[in-house]
């Protein structure tokens, strides 16, 4: 269940000019013995995860948000990586006050409306030292007017195995009231948790910096428990002796930390 409450009314002059912005970035990690499991593992993430994966992912975004595509551009690269950018708008379309709409044009459409967009970007690597493999993706949602990017957090989270999540989110800007005052927030929120379901929140342990004075939200989420053979990849994970098992499972706690921590140990 969300905890978020119901987001206020305010009547406002003319156009909502305030900006929403997103950041979502999650981490996959996986343990690969040998270099030729590596890159195999990569090369599955990459054919699992490419543009039209990516695609379908920022198209359903738009609908959860009630936004409107504009157009989508995708990349995939080599050896491997992928990109999507699109471009969105209001699902209706806000007229200018100015606007007679006895004498409405086919264009009439707000046109600024179309400088939100969203973008993805995959990161595969891997660290043949330790047999360390991670997949990282990020998520930017950048919108303006009435649309929330934060509606679509638990479908985000879910699209991915996701053991790490970095999440900010920024109301930039202002737009006045129908009394002339300025309004720097147009909805409710005192941490990006209230928008996540709790049966989500439940299996991370999460750590907020919030800086309610600037509309600056910060939210880290770390996976609390380790399955291990969620997180290993190949033929050599067979042979494994309790010994192994242990000091692996060791090894990506750690990593883990330290990308929840940004900090080296």
């Amino acid at each position: 269940m969300l905890k978020h409450v119901r987001g206020r009314k305010v009547r406002l002059e003319g156009f909502n000019n305030l900006t929403k912005y997103l950041s979502f970035n999650i981490y996959d990690l996986c343990y690969a013995r040998s270099q030729e499991s590596q890159i195999e593992y990569l090369e599955y993430i990459d054919q699992e995860y490419d543009s039209e994966r990516l695609k379908g992912i920022i198209e359903e975004v738009t609908r959860i948000i009630d936004a409107k595509l504009v157009n989508v551009t995708t990349q995939d690269y080599d050896p491997r990586g992928a990109s999507v950018v699109a471009l969105i708008n209001e699902d209706h379309p806000v007229l200018s006050p100015a606007v007679s709409t006895n004498h409405l044009p086919e264009t009439s459409i707000v046109g600024h409306l179309d400088k939100s967009h969203i973008t993805a970007h995959t990161y595969p690597e891997f660290d043949s030292t330790t047999g360390l493999a991670t997949f990282r993706v990020d998520i930017d949602v950048s919108t303006c007017g009435m649309i929330s990017p934060l509606r679509a957090l638990h479908y985000l989270i879910d699209c991915f195995d996701s053991d790490v999540v970095l999440i900010d989110y920024r109301v930039r800007g202002f737009t006045r009231d129908t009394r002339g005052n300025k309004v720097f927030i147009d909805h409710d929120i005192s941490s990006i948790q209230d928008f996540i379901d709790e049966d989500v929140l439940s299996d991370y342990l999460v750590y907020d910096i919030n800086i309610l004075s600037d509309n600056i939200f910060h939210t880290k989420m770390r996976k609390k428990e380790i399955e291990l053979n969620d997180y290993l990849f190949g033929p050599e994970i067979e042979d494994l002796g309790q010994e192994e098992r242990k000091r692996i499972k060791d090894l990506i706690r750690k990593e883990m930390q330290e990308i929840f921590e940004c900090e080296n140990f």
